[in-house]
């Protein structure tokens, strides 16, 4: 199930994922779409930030869910995800993804969608499956990877499907910061809280402006 738990105290929003492995269906699309409403209607929020509970931020897409859909159904699903990824890529808040624990596939998607990624030092993996799954990327997931991750680590995740902890994330160019996790909701409210106050309608058209792309891909149904 879909637990998708909001907290707002401009300037910032807090997100909470607390549905287990936080797999991503067509529930927990529908709550995304009612959280980043909220967030959106509120003009004094111009921060968010997102984390999970437990061992997992979020290990991606419901493969038992999806692997029931006929195909005119899991093609509409997966455009589904991509306007996620595009409208979070776009979103007109600073948004930072506290990555608690493990974050693979189309999760990993969700945390490079956000502006900035605080990863644990000590626990979980971040992983991009897509080859050993046998689902492939859509085009504008591709490029989100493309555009969010520097070479070589984004051809090696890709090709090499393997995991990576928080210390070779941050050394990659993965995430932004490793540390304890003591210290990670701190670390990530901390960036939400300096960057805070942004012009809503600059933000959004300059991400817009310098990803226009992967905005088009991820926005336009294909």
């Amino acid at each position: 199930m879909a637990k998708l738990m909001l907290h707002v105290d401009p300037p910032l929003v807090t997100v909470t994922m607390e549905g287990g492995e936080n797999r991503i269906g067509v529930e927990a699309l529908d709550r995304w779409s009612e959280v980043l409403d909220v967030v959106e209607s509120n003009s004094e929020v111009s921060a968010m930030v997102v984390t999970g509970a437990g061992k997992y931020w979020s290990t991606g897409l419901d493969l038992d869910e999806v692997g029931g859909m006929d195909e005119a159904h899991r093609i509409g699903f997966m455009q589904r995800v991509d306007r996620l990824l595009g409208r979070l890529l776009t979103a007109p808040i600073v948004t930072v993804a506290a990555l608690n624990g493990h974050t693979y596939a189309a999760g990993a998607l969700l945390a490079l969608a956000h502006d900035y990624r605080v990863m644990r030092d000590d626990r979980g993996y971040f992983c991009l499956p897509s080859v050993d799954v046998g689902i492939p990327f859509t085009p504008g997931m591709s490029a989100l990877i493309a555009a969010k991750l520097p070479q070589p680590i984004a051809h090696d995740l890709v090709v090499s499907c393997r995991q990576i902890g928080g210390s070779e994330a941050a050394a990659t160019g993965v995430v932004n910061r490793a540390v304890g996790s003591d210290a990670l909701m701190a670390a990530a409210i901390r960036i939400a809280s300096t960057y805070a106050g942004k012009d809503r309608h600059t933000l959004g058209t300059v991400i817009r402006r310098m990803y226009p792309d992967v905005t088009e891909m991820l926005t336009t149904d294909r």
